[in-house]
C-alpha cells in the first residue's frame, strides 16, 4: 500500500541517513520484528535491552511508511475524548490509557537522552475550541482531566487571547506534550539497537508467512526463509492484510510545512503544540529549523489516486485555516504531503496476541498519537515475551471490540 503521498518534510530534509541491507541468505532469531517504522524500531530498542534475541526487517528502506510522513507532535489526549471514552472504555481503563500516554511521552524522552538523540523537545499542549458550540464539551473534558489528575488548566476567551493570541472560545492547556522527529527517530533507535545486537534488513518483502504451534516461518520475496519463535506485527496499517479488516477504518490527512524563518522569528508563545475541537482537527507546531508544521483536513482513504489528487487543494484550505488563527504570521507552504492513518472504534491501538495466528504479537499504533502507543506497545510485548506479566495490555487487547 502507498502510506503517503509526495515528499514529506522529513524525508527531504534527512534524506536517507543510514543504509541497511537486503536479506540475501536463509536465517533466524528468538524474534522477527516485521515493520521498520517508529513502531518498530521501538520494539527492536525494548527487547535488545531485556536481552531478546531479535532482527528486524522492512519491504520498504526503513521509515519510508507512515513514519516519515508523520508530523511527530507527541500528546497523551488520544482521538477519543477522555470524557467520550470513558464511556466506551469504562472509567479506570481509559484514564489508564490516558496515564499511560502520559507516561510515554516522560519515557521517549529519556530514550532520546541515551540514545543522544537530540531533536526531542517537551511542549505543552493546547486544545482550543473550535466554535462556541463546543464549549460546553470542552468544560467537560477539562473536568474529566482534572478530575483525574491530570495537570491542566481552562483558558476563558480572554487569558486565551491573551496569553497565546488565539481568539476562539477556551482552551485547555496541559503541562504533558512534546514534538520530535519521528523519522530521523526511527534511524536513532536502530543504530543504537544494531550496536547492541539487532540485525536490521530493509527491501525484504515477506510473500508469505505460516503460523505453526511451536514458531513462524516467513518466507523473502527472493525466496529465502526466516523462521522465529515469535513474529511481531509493526506494519501500521498494513496489519489490515492479515488481520480482520472491520477493526480499523483507513483515512488520510493532510500536512504542510512553511518555509524556514529567520532565527529571531517567535511564532506563538512557548512553541506550545495546537489542535481544536473540529472534526477533522487542525493541528499545528513548530520544528527547531523555525519552520510551521500544519495539518489537518482528514478524509476516509479511498484509493492513494484519489487521496494525491485531492492534495493541492487540502493545502490551500489548510494555509487559510493557519490563516483565521494567527492572521499575524506569515505562512509561505514549502513541503505538503497527505498521509494514510487507521482510526478504531474507541480510539485506542491494538496490542498483545491474535488468536487467529499463533505466535503472533501485534503492535498496532492506530490514531493521531501512534508514537506513543508505539511506547506503550513495545513496552507490553517485551513483558509478554520475556514472561513479565503487563496487566495494562487489557486495555489494548483484539477481543475488547
Amino acid at each position: 500500500m502507498n502510506l503517503h503521498s509526495s515528499y514529506p518534510f522529513w524525508l527531504a530534509k534527512n534524506g536517507l541517513p543510514f543504509d541497511y541491507p537486503k536479506v540475501e541468505e536463509s536465517t533466524s532469531a528468538d524474534v522477527v520484528i516485521m515493520g521498520g517504522g517508529i513502531s518498530g524500531a521501538l520494539v527492536a530498542y525494548h527487547l535488545i535491552n531485556a536481552g531478546v534475541n531479535c532482527m528486524l526487517i522492512d519491504a520498504r528502506t526503513i521509515g519510508l511508511g507512515s513514519t516519515c510522513a508523520s508530523t511527530s507532535l507527541l500528546q497523551y489526549e488520544i482521538d477519543t475524548p477522555l470524557c467520550e471514552l470513558i464511556d466506551k472504555a469504562g472509567l479506570k481503563n481509559a484514564v489508564r490509557a490516558y496515564q499511560l500516554c502520559a507516561e510515554a511521552i516522560d519515557k521517549l524522552g529519556k530514550i532520546a537522552k541515551k540514545i543522544k538523540f537530540t531533536d526531542f523537545e517537551f511542549n505543552q499542549s493546547l486544545y482550543y475550541a473550535a466554535f462556541k458550540k463546543d464549549l460546553f464539551f470542552l468544560k467537560e473534558e477539562f473536568n474529566a482531566r482534572k478530575e483525574n489528575g491530570f495537570d491542566v488548566d481552562f483558558l476563558d476567551k480572554r487569558v486565551l487571547k491573551k496569553q497565546f493570541s488565539i481568539d476562539a472560545p477556551g482552551a485547555i492547556l496541559s503541562a504533558a506534550g512534546a514534538q520530535t522527529n519521528a523519522y530521523s527517530f526511527t534511524h536513532a533507535l536502530l543504530q543504537y539497537a544494531k550496536t547492541k545486537g539487532v540485525k536490521v534488513f530493509d527491501r525484504t518483502p515477506i510473500i508469505h508467512i505460516e503460523h505453526h504451534k511451536n514458531n513462524v516461518a516467513l518466507t523473502v520475496e527472493n525466496g529465502c526463509s526466516i523462521k522465529a519463535k515469535k513474529l511481531v506485527y509493526a506494519t501500521g496499517y498494513e496489519a489490515v492484510k492479515f488481520i480482520d479488516e472491520k477493526i480499523v477504518a483507513l483515512h488520510c490527512t493532510f500536512a504542510c510545512a512553511s518555509e524556514q524563518a529567520n532565527e529571531k522569528q517567535k511564532f506563538w508563545t512557548d512553541d506550545v503544540l495546537i489542535w481544536n475541537t473540529a472534526d477533522p482537527y487542525l493541528y499545528m507546531r513548530s520544528t527547531k529549523d523555525k519552520r510551521i508544521l500544519i495539518g489537518g483536513r482528514d478524509e476516509e482513504f479511498y484509493s492513494p489516486a484519489k487521496r494525491d489528487a485531492l492534495l493541492p487543494g487540502k493545502i490551500k484550505q489548510l494555509v487559510n485555516d493557519f490563516n483565521k488563527v494567527f492572521p499575524h504570521i506569515a505562512f509561505k507552504p514549502e513541503f505538503s504531503w497527505a498521509g494514510t492513518f487507521g482510526a478504531t472504534k474507541d480510539g485506542l491501538p491494538f496490542i498483545g496476541n491474535y488468536k487467529k495466528l499463533s505466535n503472533s504479537l501485534f503492535a498496532l499504533g492506530f490514531g493521531g498519537n501512534g508514537i506513543t502507543f508505539s511506547l506503550i506497545a513495545a513496552e507490553i510485548l517485551t513483558g509478554n515475551i520475556t514472561g513479565r506479566k503487563n496487566n495494562d495490555e487489557n486495555i489494548f487487547l483484539f477481543e475488547r471490540i
